[in-house]
């Protein structure tokens, strides 16, 4: 069994590629799966989060400095790669946690296998689509400028913004292959599989959508249906919050988190 470790693990290989990872605190395990934005992002999450969980926190391959394995090109490819990682630290009783594309992947996890899950959180998720082919279900955030981009994304934009020319070359280097790497995965299909709605049924343990309410990337009633289509599931607003719940409220968004893990 794979034991819990209070400090951080640079890297692990999974399927022959190195990703880095985080590791932190002690406790059920949680394997947190990061939005488009990056794991630099979940910073403040991931700690909260490590104050009762042992969290596990992979940089997705392609993004940020995580190497991107040959022929991998579609979510459904990422989340055979999780699924590998879980077998590799032997992993059991999982929370697996994600946050918009990291939501997506973990519904596509959670519909190929749960049998090392306990609990699935999905914030803030895409991947489905709802409305008809004449409805825009996800704004289009690569026609967007960077301002009308967070505009909508956040809350309170400034919590977004940064800026590129102060910050070092390794933090701009895998901010543009976060980007990248978003566009690679969920330009077309946009951000969605068209088989994943059909699978959501085969989601059979506890589940939490988590909804920042100001978010106007995506809409609350896109959530609530999305949350609809899983058995039991439960959907939570988190006020003062966007697209990422997470990076805004970290504090309340670990604190939902952790009392869904202890069965509140």
């Amino acid at each position: 069994m794979f034991q819990a470790a209070q400090s951080t693990a640079n890297s692990l290989v999974v399927d022959g590629a190195r990703v880095e990872m985080i590791e932190r605190g002690s406790g059920p395990p949680l394997l947190f799966l990061h939005a488009e934005n990056g794991i630099e992002a979940a910073a403040a999450a991931i700690e909260e989060l490590a104050k009762t969980a042992h969290v596990i926190a992979p940089t997705h391959p392609g993004f940020g400095r995580s190497e991107l394995p040959k022929g991998m090109r579609t979510v459904d490819d990422l989340s055979y790669f999780y699924l590998d990682l879980c077998d590799q630290l032997d992993l059991s009783g999982l929370t697996v946690v994600g946050v918009s594309f990291g939501a997506w992947l973990a519904a596509e996890i959670a519909v190929k296998s749960t049998a090392r899950l306990s609990r699935l959180v999905m914030a803030n998720a895409v991947g489905i689509k709802v409305g008809d082919r004449e409805t825009r279900d996800i704004a289009d955030i690569f026609a967007l400028t960077e301002p009308e981009y967070l505009d909508i994304a956040y809350c309170d934009p400034n919590v977004g913004r940064r800026d590129y020319k102060a910050l070092p070359d390794a933090e701009v280097l895998a901010a543009a292959r976060n980007r990248e790497a978003t566009a690679r995965f969920a330009w077309s299909p946009y951000f969605h599989n068209p088989r994943l709605k059909s699978r959501l049924h085969r989601i059979r343990i506890p589940a939490l959508f988590l909804w920042g309410t100001h978010d106007r990337m995506l809409s609350e009633a896109y959530g609530r249906a999305y949350c609809a289509m899983v058995p039991g599931a439960r959907f939570e607003p988190i006020e003062r919050a966007g697209h990422f719940p997470h990076q805004e409220q970290p504090k309340v968004f670990a604190e939902r988190v952790l009392a869904f893990i202890g069965g509140k």
